[in-house]
């Protein structure tokens, strides 16, 4: 296993971020090596009806994985298209994990787009103010 670094949730991006959610979620993730000018990426390892397979993990940009992500946690987005953001990094988008009750868990996540935000919001809910990510996704 490679070795994992300490990361503000706040400040998680690309491959980072979905290590990190994948994490939160509880999926057996693994690391492929550059390849054909590809940096390190992030894979989750599931069991089929019959066979294993593999799929990269990358919430941050695929709708057909974040996209369910903001439904089972009950994340609620936004666009400060004035530049006004309560969202920790002081990007556009914030989002926040609701609780049943449909208040937000604070603090919130923050990004360029929709999905980076929820991933955020969603490792932090999960994970807390820092999580530990493999060094390689953060060159």
């Amino acid at each position: 296993m490679t070795d994992l670094i300490e990361v503000k949730t706040a400040d998680l991006a690309g491959e980072a971020l979905g290590w990190a959610v994948g994490k939160a979620e509880g999926l057996e993730l693994y690391l492929v090596e550059p390849q054909y000018g590809t940096g390190w990426r992030v894979f989750s390892r599931k069991m089929g009806a019959v066979l294993e397979y593999t799929k990269r993990y990358n919430p941050w940009e695929d709708w057909a994985l974040g996209g369910p992500l903001i439904d089972k946690h009950h994340v609620q987005t936004s666009f400060n298209g004035s530049g006004f953001s309560r969202s920790p990094t002081g990007e556009y988008w914030c989002a926040y994990v609701c609780k049943p009750s449909g208040q937000q868990e604070l603090p919130s996540g923050g990004g360029p787009n929709a999905l980076t935000a929820a991933c955020r919001a969603v490792a932090q809910a999960k994970l807390g103010d820092t999580v530990q990510v493999p060094k390689e996704l953060m060159s």
